[in-house]
């Protein structure tokens, strides 16, 4: 094996990415503290072209400096809305056939490990406060409530790296549009 070099890998620029075709799945962020997490969703969301992010509540908006230290650019090139109010988002993107889907530990939650995603469906995801979790109104909203499997003392994961995890399984099934 060798690792590859940069112009090896084939990345799209910018306006490349803007015009290929998305994953149709959109992150809900429902009220994310830290800048260094919404960075690094939203550099998640580029490396696997989803259709966008939508930021609520006190959830940062670009452009800010702290955010592009794990964004490393994403800002520029992931489509972003921003809502006061995290429902009203969830209501909009179930308004556009999206299926919503909490990122939470909760009464009848999906382990993520049993959750089969289907590329006949749009999702939106939603990953809550690095504190309180997504909130339960929100929760109301969702169709299902996906949990990672957790075996240490430890309650929750970081929201980054959470959103990688529950990314990667929901964009399996669209790898063959890419």
């Amino acid at each position: 094996m060798r690792k590859l070099k940069i112009h090896e890998l084939n990345r799209l620029s910018n306006d490349g990415f803007k015009e290929a075709e998305k994953i149709p799945v959109v992150v809900v962020l429902d009220n994310i503290r830290s800048l260094h997490n919404v960075g690094s969703v939203f550099r998640t969301a580029d490396a696997f072209r989803l259709e966008g992010i939508y930021l609520c509540g006190i959830t940062a908006r670009p452009p800010h400096r702290e955010m592009e230290k794990t964004a490393l650019g994403a800002t520029d090139t992931v489509n972003w809305h921003y809502f006061e109010d995290t429902v009203a988002a969830c209501m909009a993107l179930r308004a556009d056939g999206y299926q919503l889907t909490a990122v939470e530990q909760a009464e009848d939650s999906t382990a993520l490990n049993d959750w089969k995603p289907s590329a006949d469906h749009k999702y939106a995801l939603i990953l809550g406060n690095e504190v309180k979790g997504v909130k339960q109104e929100v929760i109301d909203l969702c169709s299902t409530c996906l949990e990672i499997p957790q075996f240490g003392t430890k309650h929750s994961l970081n929201v980054s790296v959470s959103s990688g995890m529950v990314l990667w399984e929901a964009v399996k099934p669209f790898l063959g549009r890419l």
